[in-house]
C-alpha cells in the first residue's frame, strides 16, 4: 500500500501525514474504489497533525487527526452529494471548497497551491462524469456491435471455404474477348455537415473536447498513446 501512494508524495506533501492515511484506506475503500489524488494541508506555522483530503473515483473524505494524532476522524461525500467545487488561491496556499445537496459548504484550507489545482481538476472529472454517463457508454455499445458483425463475417467465410466444388466449369474465368471489366471508383462517406474542424472550435469547446478524451481513456476505452495524440492535437489550437 505504501508503494501505491508514493506518487502523492510529487507536490510537497507531508510524507508523515501520507503515511498515517495510507495506514488506514484498507479498512475504507470499498469495493473497486480507487484513489485519485490526496492533498495535505500545510500551514505556514509547524503542524504536526495536518488535515487531508482523499479524492477517489466514489467520493471525497476529509481526514483530520485528532487526540495527538492517535486517532483520526473521517467524514465523506459521494459525488451524488456534491453539486459545485472551488479553490480560491491566496498568498499562503489555496482553499478548496464544495457545496452539497443539502447547502453545506465544506472548506479546506491552507493547500499548496498545485495541490489544490490537481484535487479541483479531478472533481470536475468527476462531476462531469456524472452528468454525462452517455459519453463513456457509447463507445462500449459500438465496440460490442462490431465484434458481433466480425464475428458473424468470420462464421460466414468458415462456411464458404469449406463448401465442396462439384461443377469445375462453375469456377471456370469467362473467356470472352469482347467483355471487359469495369468498375466504379469509391467515393468516400460524405462527411456529415454538423462536423466542424478544431481549428473552429472555442477554447472551451476545445477543453470540453479533451476532457472527453481524458474520460474514455480513465474508462478505458482508447489506448495512453491515443489521447497523447488527442491531446497533442486539441492543445496545438488552444
Amino acid at each position: 500500500m505504501k508503494e501505491q501512494f508514493k506518487k502523492f508524495l510529487n507536490e510537497e506533501q507531508d510524507p508523515k501525514a501520507i503515511e498515517k492515511i495510507t495506514s488506514k484506506l484498507n479498512d475504507l475503500l470499498m469495493k473497486n474504489e480507487e484513489i485519485g489524488y490526496i492533498a495535505v494541508q500545510k500551514k505556514p506555522a509547524i503542524t504536526v497533525f495536518p488535515d487531508s483530503i482523499i479524492l477517489t473515483n466514489k467520493r471525497i473524505i476529509i481526514c483530520k487527526p485528532k487526540n495527538l494524532g492517535l486517532s483520526m476522524d473521517f467524514t465523506d461525500y459521494t459525488w451524488d452529494d456534491i453539486t459545485s467545487t472551488f479553490v480560491k488561491e491566496n498568498i499562503l496556499g489555496s482553499e478548496f471548497s464544495f457545496g452539497t445537496n443539502t447547502d453545506l459548504t465544506i472548506s479546506i484550507d491552507y493547500i499548496p497551491k498545485t495541490q489544490a489545482r490537481k484535487i479541483y481538476t479531478y472533481a470536475k472529472e468527476q462531476l462531469d462524469l456524472i452528468k454525462n454517463p452517455i459519453v463513456a457508454e457509447t463507445p462500449i455499445v459500438e465496440t460490442a456491435q462490431a465484434i458481433e458483425e466480425e464475428d458473424d463475417l468470420e462464421d460466414d467465410v468458415e462456411e464458404v471455404e469449406t463448401e465442396e466444388v462439384t461443377n469445375y466449369a462453375e469456377i471456370m474465368p469467362a473467356t470472352s474477348p469482347s467483355y471487359t471489366e469495369t468498375f466504379e471508383p469509391i467515393q468516400p462517406a460524405p462527411t456529415s455537415t454538423g462536423d466542424r474542424k478544431l481549428s473552429d472550435l472555442s477554447k472551451d469547446e476545445l477543453f470540453d473536447k479533451l476532457q472527453n478524451y481524458k474520460k474514455l481513456l480513465d474508462n478505458g476505452l482508447i489506448m495512453q498513446g491515443e489521447y497523447d495524440a488527442y491531446k497533442k492535437e486539441i492543445l496545438s489550437y488552444m
